[in-house]
């Protein structure tokens, strides 16, 4: 009996060992397989340097910088925590924070590292050179730094809507967000490099070991059409207006209008990209490619030009109902002041902006025909420019317009935009009727090699005589339309003012109001063409006090720079 007992407990042990054998060679093999190889293999992987962005003279608008991990090897630590965190805590804030924020700062040092469990622990990531070195001259043991690559903004926040920033993702690796490094996020991030060796007890590199090693390779370089002139007049100007017209915001967008490559372009309120974490993210989103509104008056060029390629209108075509209000449904459009001008021709409408002529113009392309237009203006739909995070509202379907939507069209109400779609449509007038695609790059720049980003070509959207008719009613509205005090003697700039005002719950606000200007110059040989729009101006709310007299101000600086000449 005894011996059966003890053949039972013998048989159990047997069968318990051989299913603890075949759990860990069989079920658990691929894991433990990696905890054997983890004691004698070190793997690292290699970060690829991320490309730069540059202007268009090959300067830097971002750029690879060098920066430090400040770490902690809590076993080497030989002085107390507490005085070892009074020591490091002012690098790690700003100069000017207050006494609670610097307390802060040492109790959190203080926390990392006390804790007995861990043997290594960061303390601050990214921190410059020149910090690494003062905290490295202070010999404190158990501190140590490690190498990491940062982003650099030579021109600080300039720009910073065009550019986006560098943030980390989920896995927390550098990734680009917004602008131009969101856009080509992988062409700037390149792709990552992974070191295995083998190490011996001590972790010492074992020499004659295996060793893989598969080279980083680098992100490509974007070389840029920006123009650091440029750039800077506009962010200048463009602050300086939203200061003296007490705007709550502001937007400008400065582009080349033969083959949209854009010089400039700037929103503010902006942010400073390399400390984009102190922002909130309603500053990240780009007006200029992200915001729609209701464009207004600049809107007029753009029914005008349909009407005269159309063949409905002509530039003396004489408006039969601009002698009072104009009653549809059961609504009544009228002149932004009031004035009526009877006999008006088409030259007169847009000199006067006058709302009842461009409902007069909308009725006679018909519902059909104006969306049609819109078209191929490029509303309604994505422009396809380089930048990360572009919106595009829809136009009103096809079929659906009525009366009301027809009339209030012409002059700028119910249709949403982009400031990017609205000067690519003016564009179209400005090159003499074709559309082209907005783009900020120019090339791609890598280790021996480039790849030019050519322009799209173009398609016609309205023929060149009726680009040229509406291009010299342009002209006489900035000679002797309502902002003609702002206009520069004896240059032949082509030009439009916008009041929208902002639709609000329903209905339109009477006092809230975006104020816009585009224009191009030389008139019959653009050499740039410029959208500056204005939020909530309060100053005044009309445009031609407002963003006219800011979009001449910058036309100023760059005539001479773009070397146009007077008549």
């Amino acid at each position: 009996m005894r011996l059966k007992v003890l053949s039972l407990v013998f048989l159990a042990g047997f069968l318990a060992l051989i299913f603890r054998l075949f759990f860990w060679q069989v079920v658990k093999s691929k894991e433990l397989g990696h905890q054997a190889k983890s004691q004698y293999t070190a793997n690292e992987f290699l970060v690829a340097p991320r490309g730069s962005i540059m202007a268009k003279d090959a300067s830097w608008l971002a750029a690879r910088g060098e920066a430090y991990l400040v770490f902690a090897e809590v076993p080497k630590l030989k002085e107390e925590p507490r005085k070892i965190a009074d020591s490091l805590a002012p690098f790690f804030v700003d100069e000017e924070a207050d006494r609670s924020t610097l307390l802060a700062e040492v109790e959190r040092l203080i926390s990392l590292m006390s804790r007995k469990s861990v043997v290594w622990v960061p303390l601050k990531n990214k921190v410059t050179a020149e910090v690494k070195d003062k905290i490295a001259a202070l010999e404190i043991d158990g501190i140590g730094f490690e190498r990491k690559e940062d982003r650099f903004y030579p021109e600080g926040s300039q720009a910073a809507h065009l550019l986006g920033f560098v943030g980390k993702n989920e896995e927390g690796n550098d990734q680009g967000y917004f602008g131009l490094e969101g856009y080509y996020n992988l062409s700037l991030a390149g792709k990552p490099g992974f070191n295995s060796s083998q190490k011996d007890p001590k972790g010492n590199p074992i020499l004659i070991g295996d060793r893989r090693e598969i080279a980083a390779i680098g992100g490509v370089d974007l070389l840029t059409h920006i123009d650091k002139t440029v750039e800077r007049i506009l962010e200048d100007k463009l602050r300086e207006g939203i200061e003296k017209f007490q705007a709550s915001a502001g937007t400008g967008i400065i582009m080349n209008p033969k083959d949209g490559s854009i010089f400039a372009m700037s929103s503010f309120p902006s942010y400073d990209p390399r400390e984009y974490w102190q922002f909130g993210d309603d500053y990240f989103k780009d007006p200029v490619i992200s915001d729609a509104y209701e464009p207004g008056s600049i809107f007029k060029i753009i029914v005008m030009a349909s009407g005269l390629d159309a063949g409905v209108v002509k530039p003396d075509t004489v408006c039969d109902i601009c002698d009072g209000p104009l009653k549809v449904d059961k609504y009544f459009i009228e002149t932004w002041n009031k004035k009526y001008n009877p006999d008006s021709t088409m030259t007169d409408v847009i000199i006067h902006s006058d709302n009842v002529g461009m409902a007069y113009v909308s009725q006679k392309l018909g519902a059909d025909a104006l969306y049609d237009y819109l078209d191929k203006f490029g509303f309604g739909k994505p422009t396809g420019v380089d930048l990360q995070g572009e919106a595009s509202p829809k136009l009103r379907q096809k079929g659906t317009w009525n009366i009301v939507d027809l009339a209030t069209a012409g002059f700028g109400q119910g249709v949403a935009v982009t400031p990017i779609q609205m000067i690519r449509a003016a564009a179209v007038i400005a090159n003499g009727g074709k559309l082209v695609t907005p783009h900020v790059v120019d090339k791609l720049l890598g280790v021996g090699w480039e790849k030019e980003i050519k322009p799209q070509a173009g398609e016609r959207v309205i023929g060149k005589k009726a680009a040229a008719e509406i291009t010299d009613m342009m002209v006489e509205a900035a000679k002797s339309g309502e902002a003609k005090w702002t206009n520069i003697s004896g240059f032949k700039i082509a030009g439009k003012t916008g009041t929208a005002q902002i639709p609000i719950s329903g209905h339109y606000d009477s006092e809230k109001t975006i104020a816009s200007f585009v224009g191009f110059a030389p008139a019959d040989d653009a050499k740039f063409v410029m959208l500056i729009s204005l939020r909530e101006p309060k100053s005044s709310p009309w445009a031609s006090e407002t963003a006219a007299p800011l979009w001449y101000s910058i036309a100023r600086d760059l005539f001479p720079y773009f070397g146009v000449q007077p008549e």
